[in-house]
């Protein structure tokens, strides 16, 4: 399977809906096989990943804060390079990116397992390789499909995608939830499955074998001069902060400032799930009459109001506080959706088929600083108040969708 990535067309700035036909949606996302290998790779990251803290403290005996430092380690080494994985990509790669950032993650893994008792430095290593992985597949993921699919159809495969990626990940999360009981020997079994469960999704993608021709500077295919997108990654960075309200933001407030229940928190996270995994791809395809810009600017404005709803349910307190941040959660789901369908989306436009990889590495390194950061700051701003927290969100995503706006470009479909 082959084609040519990059820039959208005229017909993309037609104001009608794309048809969801889910034959052809899976052909558009890389074919059968590559969506089988995207579901097994999302069940098998939901099993260990939200439970690797855990596995340090708990099988390994690390202290937390020995953990938390080797897996932000992690992450910071796996967002360094993707400025690797980019220039590989604009190499012609593409499923084989997807297959290496599946596999290192099966390396990563595998060192896990045989990690002695208290050795940080093997932990370190393994939660390095763990980021590198994970910080590489979206960037991957991104190209490959814009390397099958165009226009509208890449966009609908890019948010089917997500949501089964949701799905694998909440199922994962959800199975290794009940097993968790059965301590160190369950989580040393969870990890043998998530290992596992990455070689058989790494072998299924490099079976697909999608590969692009590199383009040269200044042919007729290069698309020209890369646009200016540095407003856009800056943005990004900001509305990435989205994506862990339901994780962060919201258990930190119903726990701490309201006194709730824990149930309302995973309550509220269970139900953004459910929301991603069944309106992403609908919301996206509806969303195609709208220019993607458009889009990403209206998603940061719900995100704003979202912020702001949160800042007058907290302000009610007592029994009524956490219900009402439940019904505000689904307002700030529904703009991390139109967010996520329509910022990849639109990077794929703007990128010309010579730097398609770099660009969306710059992308992916723009979303990977914004959840770096935003534990730190979210943390910081709660003590201060809900007015300081949901105030300075709604401001900050104001201003980045604002930015978002200003951007103009004049690709086609942007």
């Amino acid at each position: 399977m082959g084609g040519s990535a990059g820039g959208g067309t005229v017909g993309d700035m037609a104001l009608t809906t794309t048809p969801l036909r889910p034959k052809a949606l899976v052909q558009a996302s890389g074919g059968p096989r590559y969506a089988v290998a995207l579901g097994v790779d999302a069940l098998g990251t939901g099993l260990l990943r939200p439970f690797l803290l855990l596995y340090g403290v708990t099988v390994l005996q690390l202290s937390a804060p020995v953990t938390g430092i080797a897996m932000t380690a992690g992450v910071v080494v796996g967002l360094a390079c993707m400025p690797l994985v980019g220039v590989w990509l604009d190499r012609g790669a593409r499923s084989a990116v997807v297959a290496a950032a599946m596999f290192v993650r099966v390396v990563g893994v595998g060192l896990l397992l045989v990690t002695p008792v208290g050795s940080a430095g093997a932990f370190g290593a393994a939660a390095l390789l763990l980021g590198v992985g994970n910080q590489a597949f979206p960037a991957a993921h991104a190209a490959l499909v814009a390397t099958v699919a165009h226009g509208r159809d890449r966009d609908n495969a890019l948010a089917a995608g997500r949501a089964l990626r949701n799905a694998g990940m909440g199922v994962g999360a959800l199975l290794a939830t009940v097993c968790l009981a059965g301590g160190p020997a369950a989580l040393r079994l969870l990890a043998a499955a998530t290992g596992l469960a990455c070689l058989v999704a790494a072998v299924l993608a490099r079976s697909v074998r999608v590969a692009a021709e590199p383009v040269a500077v200044g042919s007729e295919e290069g698309g020209g001069p890369v646009p200016r997108t540095g407003a856009l990654l800056g943005a990004n960075a900001v509305y990435a902060f989205c994506l862990n309200v339901p994780e962060i933001a919201l258990p930190l407030v119903l726990v701490t400032q309201l006194h709730a229940s824990p149930v309302w928190s995973a309550v509220i996270f269970v139900a953004n799930t459910v929301l991603v995994v069944t309106l992403q791809v609908p919301l996206t395809a509806w969303a195609a009459r709208f220019s993607r810009r458009t889009v990403l600017v209206v998603a940061g404005v719900v995100l704003a109001v979202s912020y702001g709803g949160f800042l007058a349910a907290t302000s009610l307190g007592g029994g009524w506080g956490a219900p009402a941040v439940a019904v505000v959660s689904v307002v700030c789901t529904l703009g991390e959706i139109l967010y996520a369908g329509s910022a990849t989306a639109l990077v794929t436009v703007l990128a010309p088929r010579r730097a398609l990889g770099q660009v969306l590495a710059r992308f992916e390194l723009s979303t990977g600083v914004g959840l770096a950061v935003s534990p730190t700051v979210i943390t910081g701003l709660a003590p201060h108040g809900p007015a300081a927290l949901w105030g300075g969100l709604a401001t900050a995503t104001l201003l980045a969708a604002g930015a978002v706006a200003r951007e103009k470009g004049s690709r086609p479909g942007e």
